[in-house]
Parts: C-alpha cells; sequence; structure tokens
C-alpha cells in the first residue's frame, strides 16, 4: 500500500491506525477482548480476514502481542497500545457530543448491542439464581442474554434457565436507552416493550450500568 510520503506524525501514525475496522478492534481490546473470536463478537460485521490482517498490522507496529494461550492465540496491548486509549476514548467523545443520535434501526447490529450489555452489568445487582432475558425486538433475529453471577453472556437460545423479562418493541427504543439519549421511561414510552414481572421490570435498568459514554450528552 501507498503511504502518504510524509514525515509529519500524524501522517504517519494514520497510515497504521486509518484504516477500517483498526480503531474498533483497539477499542475491543481495551474493554478486556483477548482472543479472535471474542473481538469479533463486539465488531460482527468485521470479516475472519479482514481482522487477521488488522490484528498482524497491530503486531507488526508494536502496539499488540500475540501469544499462546491455553485456547489458542491470544492478544494484549503492549505499553504503545495501552497509550491508543487516549485516541479511542477522544473519538467517542467527539462522536457522542457531536454526531446525530437518530440510528436507523436497519443497520445496527443487535448482536454489537447485547455483547456491550453483558460486559456492561452489575454483579452485585443481578438475580441470585441465573435468568435470561429474551429480546424479541421488531424486525431483528431473537436473541437472548444469560444473567449468572459469573457469567453474563450473549446467546442464540435460552441455554437452560428461566426467563424472567422479555425485551420487545423498538431496537432504536433500546439503543436510545442503553446510549443515554433518555431514561428507560421514556424509551418505554418511545416504543421499548418490557413483559414479566413487576419486580423484573423495577429491576431491569439496575442490572446495567449503560453505555459507556452515555453521561456525555449532545452539543446544544
Amino acid at each position: 500500500m501507498t503511504g502518504y510520503g510524509q514525515f509529519c506524525a500524524i501522517a504517519r501514525a494514520h497510515e497504521v491506525l486509518g484504516g477500517r475496522w483498526t480503531l474498533l478492534i483497539v477499542r475491543e481490546l481495551l474493554m478486556g477482548s483477548r482472543r479472535f473470536n471474542d473481538i469479533r463478537r463486539g465488531i460482527p460485521r468485521i470479516s475472519r480476514t479482514v481482522l487477521s490482517e488488522r490484528l498482524q498490522e497491530l503486531v507488526h507496529v508494536g502496539a499488540v502481542l500475540r501469544r499462546e494461550g491455553a485456547h489458542g492465540p491470544e492478544y494484549d496491548l503492549t505499553a504503545s497500545g495501552r497509550e491508543l486509549f487516549e485516541i479511542v476514548a477522544a473519538f467517542g467523545k467527539w462522536g457522542q457530543r457531536w454526531l446525530p443520535r437518530k440510528n436507523a434501526a436497519a443497520d445496527v447490529d443487535l448482536d454489537a448491542l447485547l455483547h456491550d450489555m453483558a460486559r456492561r452489568v452489575h454483579p452485585e445487582k443481578l438475580p441470585k439464581n441465573p435468568t435470561v432475558l429474551r429480546v424479541a425486538l421488531e424486525r431483528q433475529p431473537v436473541r437472548f442474554l444469560l444473567l449468572k453471577q459469573g457469567e453474563v453472556a450473549p446467546c442464540l437460545e435460552n441455554p437452560g434457565f428461566p426467563e424472567s423479562l422479555v425485551i420487545g418493541g423498538k431496537l432504536d427504543a433500546l439503543i436510545g436507552w442503553w446510549r443515554g439519549d433518555m431514561d428507560i421511561k421514556a424509551a418505554r414510552r418511545s416504543g421499548l416493550r418490557l413483559e414479566g414481572s413487576a419486580a423484573a421490570i423495577r429491576a431491569f435498568p439496575g442490572w446495567f450500568q449503560l453505555y459507556l459514554l452515555a453521561a456525555i450528552k449532545p452539543a446544544a
């Protein structure tokens, strides 16, 4: 690939980090993903080939260390890679503050949203007994979210526990609540449906910490 041909550190860094998906891979590593498939769960639309290529590029420039783990290759950020936190955080804050909050629901991956929800729980607030949330939103595939002490994970089918809550209605409303655009009451007025016991419906918002940048409000 032809480079920019510039001495400037901005241009040189952009040659490494400016490709599509690269900073999202760094985001997943910063959030704690270490194995190939774990990284891909947070970026469902990336192909295995492209993910492999981008990881190799990050290893080549010294931002990521590849090592053999007990169950296959694992990836860790080096000191160089960890310093990218500031860049990723700045991107996120800018996008959360300045980009429009409206989404076309058809262009949002439900699996990526559930993956983020699964890693943003309050473990101490989860039900004592394992439970499952059925996610049955309009025009979306049915998914399940396992809530269990020591294990929280999105699933393609019920892993065998009682379903305490069904999340239905509009994906946009779920995104709006998760991203901090509205509280749970406003999300329900906007088309989010919660079906289950009154206790489970009341407890549901407290099980989660919301999106990492939810506290950043749109620019006036």
